[in-house]
């Protein structure tokens, strides 16, 4: 019998910090790894004008290289006094899916921060090894000194997205592929996605878009932008081949209801033009942009539709920031913002 009540805040409460996991594993980005780190820079810095940012660094002599990289970085808006790095060693950079699920739980004392350990296996078994990764959660914990819950279920943080309001999306093509949990049932996800999250309600998408090797994370795809308001990537062009599946998306979003019975708002995001890098199509979407604090950091594509993306979540989010990061490099490792990025929300005022 569980005497606790976890809930997962949505990524536009507010965050403590923001982390990251450096990137290292130069196979990600076959050919293409050597513009990578300044990518990061850039990212970081601008979460570091909203907030913290910890980053996770194999080692000491990769510490030395990543504050030199920093020290010699020249953006106006880096806090260099807010990034805090930590020797946790990492397989690849993907810090969304391998990074701390923060929640809050109710107690007996009150509301308290927790570290939920779900199971990682490198998107059902793609890319071995993965124990480093797997193990960041309980090392995170362990330096914090924070509760960690272990949950014996795999489960990606790009496979979900909550409105903090009792309603998660997420897909069946990844949720419910047999390369992740193949004893449980959809009853039994969404009943654990309730206990330790606090979702009354699973909205349930179909497939992911092309170049997507993960099986349809939702984060490429669909995202709340607050407790009643998805933004869907939608591709016009019937010639493409994520046309149907995200029409088909699009369409379901347009069917489901909230826990009052209220139909979603729901807000069209269009597809960059396609990304191609040496013959291979890759997962490029507006929808894998970050909310932080005071800024939305949104990948570009270096296409005409770079614009309207940027406008389209500006109005989304008219109390932040929204900036554009020319994620054209990034991508090649089939990822881009919301990938590499995970928050840890901060506890309530009333709270600490």
């Amino acid at each position: 019998m569980m005497d606790f009540q976890y809930r997962m805040p949505p990524e536009w409460a507010c965050h403590k910090a923001t982390w990251l996991s450096w990137p290292h594993k130069r196979e990600s980005w076959p050919g293409k790894f050597e513009p990578v780190p300044a990518v990061f820079v850039e990212i970081a810095s601008w979460l570091s004008s909203s907030e913290e940012v910890h980053i996770n660094v194999l080692d000491e002599a990769m510490e030395v290289e990543v504050r030199e990289l920093f020290r010699k970085a020249e953006y106006d808006h880096l806090r260099r006094d807010r990034l805090v790095l930590h020797r946790i060693p990492t397989n690849d950079a993907w810090c969304r899916d391998h990074g701390p699920n923060y929640v809050f739980r109710q107690g007996g004392t009150g509301l308290e921060k927790v570290i939920l350990n779900w199971q990682f296996n490198a998107w059902g078994g793609k890319y071995e090894p993965c124990d480093d990764d797997n193990a960041v959660p309980v090392r995170i914990a362990e330096q914090q000194h924070l509760p960690l819950v272990s949950i014996d279920m795999v489960l990606e943080g790009g496979a979900i997205d909550v409105n903090g309001n009792g309603l998660l999306l997420t897909t069946e093509a990844c949720l419910l592929n047999r390369n992740r949990n193949p004893g449980m049932s959809r009853l039994e996800i969404e009943g654990a996605l309730g206990r330790y999250l606090g979702i009354e309600k699973v909205l349930w998408l179909g497939d992911g878009i092309a170049g997507d090797d993960t099986d349809g994370h939702v984060d490429d795809m669909a995202r709340f932008v607050n407790e009643s308001t998805v933004v869907i990537a939608v591709e016009d062009d019937a010639a493409d081949e994520n046309y149907e599946p995200l029409q088909d998306n699009y369409r379901l979003l347009k069917s489901f209801t909230d826990l009052r019975g209220e139909p979603l708002n729901v807000v069209k995001l269009p597809m960059p033009d396609p990304v191609y890098y040496d013959g291979e199509r890759l997962p490029a979407s507006y929808a894998n942009f970050y909310i932080a604090n005071s800024v939305v950091l949104v990948p570009l594509y270096r296409c005409d539709a770079d614009k309207k993306a940027l406008a389209v979540l500006q109005e989304c989010f008219p109390g932040r920031k929204v900036v554009g990061i020319d994620c054209s490099d990034l991508i090649w490792g089939l990822g881009a913002i919301h990938c590499i990025t995970h928050e840890e929300p901060d506890l309530p005022i009333r709270e600490r």
